[in-house]
C-alpha cells in the first residue's frame, strides 16, 4: 500500500507543479508492467481481462509454483502500446479485487524467463512470446504464438 501512496502522491506533486515531464517517461522504452497481489484464484485470461481495459495485451507471465501449479500472486503483462503502461499503472495501482489490493508498476528491464524442460531451471526464453486472444460470445479464448526475437 505505501507504494501505491507514494505513486498517488508523485502524480500529485506532478499536476500541481505544472511539469509537462512525467517520472512515467523514465519508462517509455518499456511496455512492460509488474502487477503483485493477485488473488492466487486468477487465471492468465482473468488477468487479461482486468488489465485489457487500458490496451492490448499482448504478453503475460503469471508463475507458478513448479510443485503445485498455483499461481505465486504476481504477474508481468506487457503491452501492444506503452502509453497503455501508464494508464494501467495509474488507474490500476491501489484497485481491490477480490479483497486484495493490487500493486501496479512500470518495468524498466524485463526478461522472458522459461523453465527448462531438462534441467527445471529458469533460463532466458529464445524467442518472444506472443498471447492473442479474442472473446467470443461464449468465452475467453487464448492462442500462443512465438515469433522469433528482432
Amino acid at each position: 500500500i505505501s507504494t501505491v501512496k507514494e505513486i498517488q502522491r508523485i502524480n500529485e506533486l506532478e499536476l500541481q507543479s505544472g511539469s509537462s515531464a512525467s517520472w512515467h517517461d523514465q519508462y517509455k522504452d518499456s511496455a512492460y508492467i509488474y502487477v503483485g497481489g493477485l488473488p492466487y484464484q486468477l487465471t492468465e485470461g482473468d488477468v487479461i481481462t482486468i488489465f485489457s481495459q487500458y490496451g492490448e495485451v499482448v504478453d503475460i507471465s503469471l508463475p507458478r509454483d513448479p510443485n503445485t501449479q498455483k499461481t505465486k500472486g504476481f504477474a508481468f503483462l506487457m503491452y501492444a502500446d506503452q502509453r497503455s503502461t501508464v494508464l494501467a499503472v495509474d488507474n490500476l495501482g491501489g484497485a481491490k479485487v477480490l479483497e486484495r489490493t493490487l500493486k501496479v508498476d512500470h518495468v524498466l528491464n524485463y526478461k522472458q524467463l522459461d523453465r527448462d524442460q531438462e534441467s527445471g531451471k529458469m533460463v532466458e526464453r529464445e524467442t518472444q512470446r506472443l498471447v492473442l486472444y479474442f472473446i467470443s460470445t461464449a468465452s475467453l479464448q487464448f492462442v500462443d504464438g512465438y515469433l522469433p526475437k528482432c
